[in-house]
Order: structure tokens, then C-alpha cells, then sequence
């Protein structure tokens, strides 16, 4: 088994299929109610197969945090990457391959979004790193 980080963007998809890029908040509450039931039923059928680990959404509000010297932690509420390259949410994936990663990618992709369509979400797919790399001259 090996664990796969599915990361969710506040971004749109690079080619939007018609009717499929609004953003949330243009969707009705039954949408929004919708769309995160949907989350839930994925994250049950995975955890039915045993490939569940954990999930959670993320605001898009945030600040940046860095060491500045001691005592002196800058705080600040920019320079923020572009609202499209947040975070929206992650889920914790363990599988038996990257195959079985990408297709639960793709399940988590057709969430419903606005009017019932899916919306053919983008999906990013990283591999939690097993083995510290090395470096070699």
C-alpha cells in the first residue's frame, strides 16, 4: 500500500467544459449541500475498501508565517499566491498503486457542482515520499 495526497484547488480547470467552472459562491445551498455530501459518500466508499486515511476542507483565508531572526516571526497577510492556486481541501488516500490512486482522483473529480453537473474537477495527485532522496555529484 502506499499513501497518495489528492489535493482539491480553488482554481478552475484548464479547459472548462460548459457549465462546469462557476465558483461555489455561485452555487445554490442545495449545491453547496450537494457537492458536500458527495465528498462524504467518496470518502465512505473509500473507507469501505480500506484505502480511506483522512480528509478536510480548507478556507481560503490564511497568512504566511516565516523565521526572521529570533523572537521575530513576520506575519503577513501577502504576498498571497493567486486565489487560484489555493488549497481548497485534501484527502489521505492509501492504495495498492498509483492506477487505484488516479481512479479515485477521478471519482472525487466528478463531484456535482452547479445545476447537478459534475464538475470535472482537476485532481492533483502526490505520492507521500517513503525515502529521503539523495544527492549524488
Amino acid at each position: 500500500m502506499a499513501k497518495y495526497l489528492l489535493l482539491k484547488h480553488y482554481r478552475g480547470i484548464p479547459d472548462p467544459l460548459p457549465g462546469t467552472d462557476s465558483p461555489m459562491s455561485e452555487w445554490t445551498e442545495q449545491e453547496v449541500a450537494d457537492h458536500i455530501a458527495f465528498m462524504n459518500t467518496v470518502a465512505d466508499d473509500l473507507r469501505e475498501r480500506g484505502e480511506f486515511v483522512d480528509a478536510q476542507a480548507l478556507s481560503p483565508e490564511g497568512t504566511f508565517v516565516r523565521y526572521d531572526g529570533e523572537g521575530r516571526p513576520p506575519v503577513t497577510d501577502g504576498p498571497f499566491a493567486e486565489t487560484k492556486d489555493l488549497i481548497a481541501g485534501w484527502m489521505v488516500i492509501d492504495v495498492d498503486s498509483v492506477e487505484r490512486a488516479h481512479e479515485a482522483a477521478a471519482y472525487l473529480s466528478s463531484a456535482p457542482g452547479k445545476g447537478g453537473r459534475p464538475i470535472h474537477e482537476w485532481i492533483e495527485v502526490r505520492p507521500f515520499l517513503t525515502e529521503v532522496p539523495t544527492v549524488t555529484e
